[in-house]
């Protein structure tokens, strides 16, 4: 037991950004980055019923209660383990009302699904931190919750851009951290769905270094009108050397306030 909270052997126990205190699976993907920027990367739209496909331990959810950048969000989770844990971590930070746990398919997820709290009608904003590996890409992870989590087993980027266009009503608001790699890949499966991408911005280590990751905000049935953001650097290029490399004061920034710059909050 650690903190009042029994966990099972494969467990541990994170404090994590805006005292969001985090149950993880030691074999299963932890927070990281990705999450963290894609949470900062909403917009505060303090009344939004909010859905997080493939939500993991339910992070992004937690992150967006926390902050009250929405009134309330279900994580959806196809791993019946994991969306468990969502409910434990919801429960742990006196989100329960807030962060609703849903184990179900995004292939096959329709607004009625939804828990009763959310309303039956479509959804103002729906999140991923999707899977960005192929299949057959990479070599496969020994623990399968990580393999899962990673590999397009359950659904590809086409399959949470369609369910995003299923749940959301006309104009509602779609966020994704993806793979600068496959963002032709993305951008398809956005323009097959109606969603029309209205911001976007790049992740870089340094000002040397490639993107590592892209955030999209995209609008359904949105006019076409997309503002591309300076791109994010997390590290400056001389701190490489560094066995810890801390943060540039535009990252530092976001993570201090969990807003993007481009916001009145991150300004």
């Amino acid at each position: 037991m650690e903190h009042g909270i029994t966990l099972a052997a494969d467990e541990r126990l994170d404090r994590i950004n805006e005292n969001v205190t985090l149950i993880q699976k030691k074999n299963g993907l932890t927070f990281g980055t990705d999450a963290y920027l894609l949470s900062a990367f909403v917009r505060r739209q303090r009344t939004a019923r909010c859905v997080d496909l493939g939500s993991g331990t339910g992070v992004i959810p937690l992150l967006l209660c926390a902050v009250d950048k929405v009134r309330v969000s279900c994580a959806v989770e196809i791993q019946r383990d994991f969306a468990s844990l969502i409910a434990r971590n919801a429960a742990h930070n006196q989100m329960q009302t807030r962060v609703l746990p849903l184990c179900a398919d995004v292939r096959d997820l329709r607004p009625s699904f939804l828990p009763a709290e959310m309303g039956q009608a479509q959804v103002d904003m729906v999140t991923a931190n999707p899977p960005y590996m192929r299949i057959n890409a990479g070599a496969r992870n020994r623990e399968d919750a990580k393999y899962l989590a990673r590999h397009e087993v359950c659904g590809d980027i086409v399959d949470f851009c369609a369910c995003a266009a299923r749940l959301l009503h006309s104009g509602g608001s779609f966020y994704c951290v993806y793979r600068p790699d496959r963002l032709s890949t993305l951008m398809r499966a956005m323009a097959q769905n109606r969603l029309e991408p209205k911001r976007m911005a790049f992740v870089h280590a340094d000002a040397e270094s490639e993107p590592s990751m892209v955030l999209i905000e995209a609008r359904l049935d949105g006019a076409p009108a997309l503002r591309l953001l300076p791109p994010l650097i997390l590290h400056d290029v001389d701190s490489r050397p560094l066995p810890s490399r801390p943060l540039s004061a535009q990252a530092q920034k976001i993570y201090d306030t969990m807003c993007w710059y481009d916001t009145e909050e991150g300004k």
